[in-house]
Parts: C-alpha cells; sequence; structure tokens
C-alpha cells in the first residue's frame, strides 16, 4: 500500500521520544511518499511563492530537525530490523548552506572569525539535476546528488533525544551514499519502531565540513520499509548503489572508525565464511573509511565495500 503524508505542522517533530504518538502505521512492504520542509521549517513549491514556515506538533523548546513522523511499522518489535528503502528523493528549487558558524573549533583552527559567518543561496534545477550560486561575484555550478540526511528509529531509552547526532537506531547519520536505490537497515529498540525521517540535502561533500550541506526541502521523499524478523543487527548498514556500507558513530574519530571496520569485517566474515582477522585482511584491500561527518558532536565514519571487489 502507499501512503501519502501531507506537509503540515501536524506531521512534524522534532527530537525522538519512544512515547510520541506515531501519525501513520503502516505495514511491512507499504511505501510513504512526502515533502520535507528545509532546515529552517519552511517550504515553497516554486520561486514565485512564498515560503510557508511549520512548527513541530510537540512543541518542543528548542527545534531541531524537521521530521515527517513517527510512524510505527506493523509488528516489529525490539530485536528486529527495518529496512527502509530509498525510492525516490527530489530536491525543491532552492537550498543553503552557512560557514563560519559551527562548529567552533573548526573555524579557530581555520582561523574564522564568528563576524565572517556566511550564507550561501543556492537555486536548485531538480530536472537537470544541477545548483548554482554566486561567491565574490562569481557563478558557480554543481552536480546534485540528493538525499536524506536523517532517517531514523526511535531510541529505546526513555526521554527526548536531540536529533543532532546519529544513533545506533539511525537518525541524523548524514551520509552522502544513501541515495535513489539505497537500502537502509536499522534495529529496532520499541514497539512499532517509530520511523521519522527529513533533513533535505541536495549535495554534500563527506565530512560534511562546514556544518551544512546544501540544505534544501525535498519535493518528494519515498521510502519503502520491509520489516525483518529474523535478522539481527548491533549498527545501522546499508547496501548503496557503490556498495555495501557500515557505520561507526563516537565522540573519537578513532572509536568510529574502529566500529564502523569492525562491522564490515562482519559482513565480509558473512558473506565469504572466513576469519575475522582474515576479514580485516580482506578490508584493508578493498575497503574504504570514509569520514561521514564531524560536525554533529557525534562524529561518524563510514566503510564502504564496493559491489564486486571481492569474488
Amino acid at each position: 500500500m502507499n501512503h501519502t503524508i501531507e506537509l503540515k505542522s501536524e506531521h512534524l517533530h522534532s527530537s525522538f521520544n519512544k512515547e510520541y504518538k506515531p501519525i501513520l502505521i503502516v505495514r511491512s512492504g507499504d511505501s510513504i511518499e512526502a515533502k520535507t520542509p528545509d532546515i529552517q521549517w519552511g517550504y515553497s513549491a516554486h520561486e514565485s511563492e512564498e515560503r510557508t514556515i511549520y512548527s513541530s506538533r510537540e512543541n518542543e523548546a528548542t527545534l531541531g530537525h524537521p521530521l515527517i513522523g513517527p510512524i510505527a511499522i506493523e509488528g516489529a518489535k525490539p530485536g528486529m530490523v527495518i529496512e527502509v528503502r530509498i525510492n525516490e528523493t527530489i530536491p525543491g528549487w532552492y537550498g543553503r548552506n552557512w560557514a563560519g558558524g559551527t562548529p567552533a573549533w573548526q573555524n579557530h583552527m581555520l582561523g574564522i572569525a564568528d563576524s565572517e559567518r556566511l550564507k550561501v543561496d543556492w537555486k536548485l534545477d531538480p530536472e537537470q539535476m544541477t545548483g548554482s550560486c554566486t561567491l565574490s561575484g562569481k557563478n558557480f555550478s554543481v552536480a546534485l546528488s540528493p538525499f536524506l540526511g536523517l532517517i531514523g528509529l526511535a531510541p529505546g531509552v526513555p526521554g527526548m533525544h536531540r536529533t543532532s547526532p546519529p544513533y545506533r537506531t539511525g537518525g541524523n547519520i548524514d551520509c552522502k551514499e544513501l541515495v535513489k536505490g539505497s537500502s537502509l537497515f536499522l534495529p529496532v529498540e520499541v514497539e512499532g519502531a517509530l520511523l521519522s525521517f527529513g533533513d533535505g540535502h541536495a549535495l554534500q561533500g563527506d565530512g560534511e565540513n562546514s556544518g551544512t550541506a546544501i540544505e534544501c526541502p525535498m519535493d518528494c521523499a519515498s521510502l519503502t520499509v520491509i520489516l525483518h524478523p529474523e535478522m539481527t543487527l548491533n549498527m545501522p548498514k546499508a547496501k548503496t548503489p557503490s556498495g555495501w556500507v557500515t557505520f561507526g558513530f563516537d565522540e573519537d574519530l578513532n572509536q568510529a572508525a574502529a566500529t564502523a571496520l569492525d562491522e564490515m569485517a562482519g559482513l565480509i566474515q558473512q558473506f565469504h565464511a572466513v576469519s575475522k582477522t582474515e576479514a580485516v585482511a580482506l578490508a584493508s584491500v578493498a575497503v574504504d573509511l570514509h569520514v561521514t561527518q564531524i560536525v554533529n558532536g557525534v562524529k561518524g565514519v563510514h566503510a564502504i565495500l564496493p559491489h564486486g571487489a571481492i569474488r
């Protein structure tokens, strides 16, 4: 079954909490389609239309990322796995990114003063998948590669959880590999799983170096959810058009890298029936480690095993 979620404040929230009531209950195999607002809680369908500003239905004091959801998956229980298939991510006509604001430690290292904070306005062409901006009187253009920066399930720990750091159950992973055609696998910690998504990115480099990608609304985000009752998972993993991806999140970048590598070694063991030491040896010649992002408090590293790299 296909479900369309209307963009309105009643369908938005800005934190994770296992006590939030779902806005929709779906079954395994169902698809969900929605428009998502930009990072500043606004949406405009075209250049001549004024942005509508939305709010969180939970009335949280400090707004985080605007998220569609939560959405409950019928039959999902702790210990199971939800696969989120990314069918489509079509960006809106505009986007923005910033530099010189956060993270503060990075500005200090790069010698950027707080007074030099910069907002860059991008005009996006979803048909040609290009974006353009003007800096210092010069025109720049980029090829777009849109994705949702945030897809996650509710953590099992009670209370409200900020959207900024990624969790074991997913969330603000900010991985540019999660494009159309990808499947993101997430461990379930609460009844119904409680899926939320948002944070449209038109383009981002690994690291999300200035603190933001090209933050944009999504004119169409289409996802299919599949419940895997027998599958077990310690951390998120993904199958993307370019390869298998595993993740690590930690305040310490070395530990995040170690977790991503450990998860990838487990996949190689599973695929090729080898020991862990043998899997690490294969990973050393076939797997790339990328810094996903360094700006969300908890740093991210993802390991990529290209399809067909080990035969």
